[in-house]
């Protein structure tokens, strides 16, 4: 049965957030890890309030860029080891829709939930509630253009035994500008300026990802496929 491409990429979104329950230790790694590293940061260095929460937005940003890093290599691989992605390939619908639909679906396990346990993070780090809103949404905006560079990247090692290396040499690189930009968006909260400017270019970051990502990623996996 013929199917358009909508209901193929609901399918898949929900195909992916099924086999991502079914595996809870690969759901939790990222977000245990973000915890960990965000809360114990302030016991291990036993910083004054005011100096913690002056390094708080870089020290959230670091962690949140090395959690969504865990997640990446399982993004296409576990699907071309055992054939699925090439079943998926010819199922009739265009492999960019199978793409975008397996990186929301990322985003939506990993970038999703660490935006959503973000106050906790910054409740222990010291940063006002008043900053809270700023901190989600750059965390939101900066996590999900990290799936899509991420999507290019387990595009192009998806075919390697070792690829997990490879691919946070290709994507660290490219997400330093998310890092700036949000870590000072949430530093400018902090200190009561404006933070327009930087989630501006956080925005058309993601803008420019979402459009361009999907294409380079299918470029990749067709090279692997063939």
């Amino acid at each position: 049965m013929n199917v358009g491409a909508f209901e193929a990429f609901t399918l898949v979104v929900r195909r992916e957030l099924c086999l991502s329950f079914r595996r809870p230790d690969q759901l939790l790694q990222p977000l245990v890890f973000f915890l960990i590293v965000t809360t114990l940061f302030p016991l291990g260095l036993s910083l004054q309030l005011s100096l913690l929460r002056d390094m708080a937005p870089g020290v959230l940003w670091v962690a949140a860029l090395l959690s969504s890093l865990l997640s990446l290599d399982s993004l296409f691989k576990s699907d071309a080891d055992d054939g699925t992605l090439e079943q998926l390939a010819l199922c009739g619908q265009g492999l960019t829709v199978i793409v975008v639909a397996k990186t929301i679906a990322h985003w939506l396990v990993t970038g999703a939930a660490l935006v959503l346990v973000s106050p906790v993070v910054g409740t222990a780090l010291g940063i006002p509630g008043s900053a809270f809103a700023t901190m989600m949404l750059s965390l939101g905006v900066g996590t999900l253009t990290l799936s899509w560079l991420g999507a290019i990247g387990a595009g192009l090692t998806v075919g390697l035994r070792r690829g997990n290396v490879l691919l946070s040499l290709i994507v660290l690189p490219l997400a330093m500008p998310l890092l700036i930009f949000g870590a000072g968006a949430t530093d400018r909260a902090v200190s009561g300026g404006s933070p327009a400017g930087a989630l501006y270019f956080l925005a058309a970051l993601c803008v420019f990802t979402c459009t361009l990502a999907p294409f380079a990623a299918t470029m990749a996996l067709r090279i692997t496929l063939e």
